[in-house]
């Protein structure tokens, strides 16, 4: 079974593509330079990539730069520390970045003749972005059967999200039952100038909250 899995390099799309391929998926890896503030999560895909054993990695550049309107793209301040029960969407959402993505990831999979993709998203422990909600997935795989030759011609797509009902201490608790080596990961929004986390953004704090849960000590921030 083919599938084609969309690989940030951050700990969440590891884990998804580790259970597919659990479940007996061949992965062909999707990776989007999509002008985001810094390459170390896309070098971090590179490394997950190579762990994985992925049947091929494929990188693809879409600069969201020119849209802007957000902190990952744009001149806008990371937020720091930041009460993360506060209603609203924050600035470091990116608009309409998963819906492109995996718009994306559907054509590659339609010309592999994949019928399967999968995406890390998680709606429990997140930062309260629009397109990791299952409301957003199920209307992106009815999309699917209407906006592909595949699909018309009556074949269905099924997009995989592993994740998207488990805390972070649950996603955590179920790579290391696989054996996964989360030194090979990056998450932080805003690191420093050598990769390191900044520990304060909303994915920092989320990551470090989700170690903390599920007991187990995060092995970016061990003495090397």
């Amino acid at each position: 079974m083919l599938a084609v899995v969309l690989l940030s390099g951050g700990l969440d799309s590891y884990t998804a593509a580790a259970l597919a391929r659990s479940e007996g998926f061949e992965l062909n890896a999707l990776t989007v330079h999509y002008g985001q503030r810094h390459a170390y999560e896309v070098e971090a895909a590179g490394r997950v990539a190579a762990a994985l054993h992925v049947r091929r990695h494929l990188h693809v550049r879409v600069d969201l730069r020119g849209i802007g309107g957000s902190a990952l793209t744009a001149d806008i301040p990371v937020p720091r520390e930041r009460d993360l029960t506060t209603p609203g969407i924050p600035c470091t959402y990116v608009p309409a970045r998963n819906t492109i993505f995996l718009s994306l990831a559907l054509g590659w999979a339609e010309v592999l003749g994949a019928r399967d993709l999968v995406i890390g998203v998680n709606a429990l422990d997140y930062s309260g972005y629009p397109d990791c909600r299952p409301e957003f997935i199920a209307a992106f795989e009815a999309l699917a059967s209407v906006a592909t030759r595949s699909g018309v011609e009556g074949e269905r797509f099924k997009i995989h999200t592993p994740l998207i009902t488990m805390t972070k201490a649950d996603i955590i608790r179920r790579g290391v039952a696989l054996g996964l080596d989360y030194r090979l990961t990056h998450s932080c929004y805003d690191p420093g100038p050598d990769g390191s986390p900044c520990g304060t953004c909303d994915s920092c704090v989320l990551r470090a909250k989700g170690f903390a849960e599920a007991g187990v000590s995060d092995p970016l921030l061990l003495p090397r």
